[in-house]
């Protein structure tokens, strides 16, 4: 059995200690899969966009059918509280969510006004930038036809962990993945970043992929630096030819790849600026 790490739970209006219980075998979300998440970062004693997450969480159940019954800045104060039950300097995973405890009278629908709102923090040490290795993945993103694609929701993961599965099998860290059309859409667990004689590029949002918070902030930071960052289409090949590739994404904020299918790469440096840049801004915030 794995142990988990150091962790607090909200629920019920309180917060306890541990990962605690929280739902039973007929409730909606176990089954059927209603439920939405969001992830902010607590490193060094900073909690950069901490209050965009607790927006975007809102958003996701109201795209999926729940009923947020917390606002924004209620759950931006409680997670805070949560924070400050750790030592300072902790690394930590803030995860809001909301669930659905009943369906409608045919079970499979959430009812609204069953929805439920936790919070779980918990210790999570941040990666060191070494970099990971990249595949392109047989599984694709769907689409807003065929999935919740505008929320950060539990029942889209799966398709991701069937990728990575996939792509750890032939010995990488993270799969590529394209959408139906065939353009580059994400990784399977951050959006990703390429760098070709001087330009920055990455994947436009065509609503096929989360276009994430930290994704917004370093395209931001960067073209503030003076950079040249293009939302675009690209194909595999563009990424095949790249000087550099690089991820952004909640866990670990900004991360260079360090092998593309059969070729390695070396950290670059538009990569180790983007992260030096997201170390200010979030220390910035603090000072």
């Amino acid at each position: 059995m794995t142990d988990f790490s150091d962790t607090w739970t909200y629920k019920d209006d309180a917060w306890h200690e541990g990962n605690i219980p929280v739902v039973g075998a007929r409730e909606h979300a176990f089954w059927l899969g209603s439920s939405v998440f969001d992830g902010a970062r607590a490193f060094e004693g900073v909690t950069p966009d901490l209050d965009l997450h607790c927006e975007r969480v809102n958003r996701s159940a109201a795209a999926l059918g729940l009923k947020a019954t917390k606002s924004a800045e209620e759950i931006y104060k409680l997670c805070k509280e949560g924070v400050a039950k750790f030592p300072d300097d902790a690394a930590l995973y803030i995860r809001p969510m909301y669930y659905a405890t009943h369906g409608s009278p045919m079970a499979v629908a959430p009812l609204p006004d069953s929805t439920k709102f936790i919070i779980s923090i918990y210790v999570t040490p941040m990666a060191a930038p070494t970099g990971f290795s990249v595949t392109l993945s047989p599984f694709r993103r769907p689409t807003q036809e065929c999935m919740p694609l505008d929320a950060k929701a539990g029942c889209l993961y799966p398709n991701n962990a069937r990728a990575l599965t996939e792509a750890a099998s032939r010995g990488y860290g993270n799969a590529l993945v394209l959408d139906m059309l065939g353009n580059v859409a994400e990784l399977a667990t951050a959006n990703i970043f390429m760098v070709k004689d001087g330009v920055v590029y990455t994947p436009a949002p065509n609503g096929t992929f989360l276009s994430g918070i930290t994704r917004h902030r370093v395209i931001s930071l960067l073209d503030e630096a003076g950079y040249d960052v293009r939302q675009t289409t690209l194909k595999v090949s563009d990424f095949e030819e790249a000087d550099e590739i690089f991820a952004t994404g909640n866990m670990s904020k900004v991360m260079p790849i360090t092998k593309f299918e059969d070729r390695d790469l070396q950290p670059g440096p538009i990569a180790a600026k983007a992260r030096e840049l997201y170390w200010q801004f979030a220390h910035a915030l603090a000072a």
